[in-house]
């Protein structure tokens, strides 16, 4: 039995601003379940990732911050250097703790806090990437409950990404790019 979606995060690496660009551009202007994005950024340097995509979108996108609680309707960024977890509260909290993958933010600490935040409730996107990272996470997604949807891998940028998580699970969906925006789409008023 599926339950109404209450939040969706999503994870990309190489390839992943123009990937999200198109999702993204595929949600209706109402759309109002929260989206968290997470794409592997240079340490180091401050990102204008929400700067960005609020421009191109022309809708609310912001960089997540440590104890900020999430909002509907607003699209949440990861930021650089720091892993983002979801909490039970539904509040974003930034740490230090080693690199998964080597990167930092890591998509699999950002899926794995969602899916035990959120459970039934959460849709996970995985997208184009030159790594493993996301796969475990979107396990636990699916082990949670929750909804799974893979890029299909011959249209990903670079493949590793969506084919290490086909390698672990199969997903409730595997889509374009074009797919996944509608999907997301009509999560909103259907279940996750």
């Amino acid at each position: 039995m599926r339950h109404a979606c209450e939040a969706v995060v999503l994870g990309a690496s190489a390839g992943g601003v123009e990937a999200l660009l198109t999702v993204f551009s595929a949600l209706p202007a109402a759309f109002s379940l929260p989206v968290v994005a997470i794409l592997h950024l240079p340490e180091g340097r401050q990102s204008e990732l929400s700067t960005v995509f609020e421009r191109r979108l022309r809708r609310p996108v912001r960089e997540a911050q440590d104890k900020a609680v999430m909002e509907r309707g607003i699209i949440y960024v990861a930021g650089p250097s720091y892993h983002l977890s979801i909490e039970r509260d539904h509040s974003f909290s930034l740490s230090l703790e080693p690199r998964v993958h080597f990167s930092r933010p890591s998509i699999d600490v950002l899926f794995d806090s969602a899916a035990d935040a959120y459970g039934a409730g959460l849709a996970g996107v995985l997208m184009t990437g030159a790594s493993q990272d996301g796969a475990s996470g979107l396990a636990a997604i699916q082990q949670a409950g929750g909804l799974t949807v893979v890029q299909d891998p011959a249209e990903a940028k670079v493949a590793t990404m969506p084919q290490a998580a086909l390698e672990l699970l199969q997903p409730d969906h595997i889509l374009t790019l074009h797919g996944i925006g509608e999907l997301l789409a009509d999560l909103e008023t259907g279940k996750c």
